[in-house]
């Protein structure tokens, strides 16, 4: 049943000019901050033989498209959660599928399914246009592995707290500002941190776990955190949804 339920929304995602649309935009953003890198970093090149053990194109150009690609879906994830629930209150049709026989569990992770699995396309994307650079020299695999891991991890992170904002509301503009409100807190939390790398709040910085992955750090710590994250708004999500339909 998880994969009906994804299926269904990916058809439904796909059926509407939104995913287009954020596809179109956030390649082109990204295919603009690439060859920006890469640009400046062909221009320093000359310079960068000098030195000793000089950040290679994966450092220089790679890891910063990847490190804006996980801004840019925190803005775009809002306006994809916003609807997994919310729109099916607001259709009338929460209902229905609640009172269907399936588990509130399998309708709650086919929704985060078919979610991940349009963020699993835009990670692609940007995937592709990294290793296209193997046309001209040589990449560090280690590195860009980190990189789409972390990725992939923080777009499960946003998904599964847009999914349970979109359980609060019945109005998909409400959920979207809810979720893109919290996304923003847990960013500027790591900006308001500053240098204290071990401040208690930067803890929480969503960002700054991603930051180690970008870095081609991949700690068991960071590995926690986003998994819990995930499960702690997924099964909020179900309590939730499992609470309304108790209610009838």
């Amino acid at each position: 049943m998880i994969l009906i339920i994804a299926r269904k929304e990916l058809k439904i995602l796909f059926g509407s000019p939104l995913a287009w649309i954020l596809l179109a935009l956030v390649q082109l953003v990204l295919t603009w901050i690439f060859l920006a890198h890469l640009d400046t970093f062909l221009q320093i090149q000359p310079q960068l033989i000098a030195i000793a053990n000089p950040p290679g194109v994966t450092e220089s150009v790679i890891a910063p498209v990847f490190a804006m690609a996980a801004i840019i879906l925190l803005m775009a994830a809002p306006l994809l959660t916003a609807r997994l629930i919310a729109e099916e209150r607001r259709n009338h049709t929460m209902t229905f599928l609640i009172s269907a026989p399936i588990s509130v569990t399998d309708i709650v992770l086919g929704k985060f399914l078919g979610l991940m699995i349009f963020f699993s396309a835009v990670i692609s994307l940007v995937t592709v246009l990294s290793i296209s650079l193997l046309a001209g020299g040589t990449l560090d695999f280690g590195l860009l592995l980190s990189n789409v891991a972390g990725l992939f991890l923080i777009s499960a992170c946003f998904a599964s707290l847009g999914l349970y904002i979109s359980c609060l509301s019945a109005h998909p503009a409400i959920a979207a500002a809810g979720a893109l409100g919290a996304l923003l807190g847990l960013w500027v939390i790591d900006i308001g941190a500053g240098d204290e790398k071990e401040s208690i709040t930067r803890s929480f910085s969503l960002l700054d776990h991603y930051d180690n992955f970008n870095h081609g750090m991949i700690d068991t710590f960071d590995l926690a955190y986003f998994a819990l994250f995930v499960i702690v708004f997924l099964v909020l999500s179900i309590r939730r949804l499992d609470g309304e339909r108790l209610r009838g």
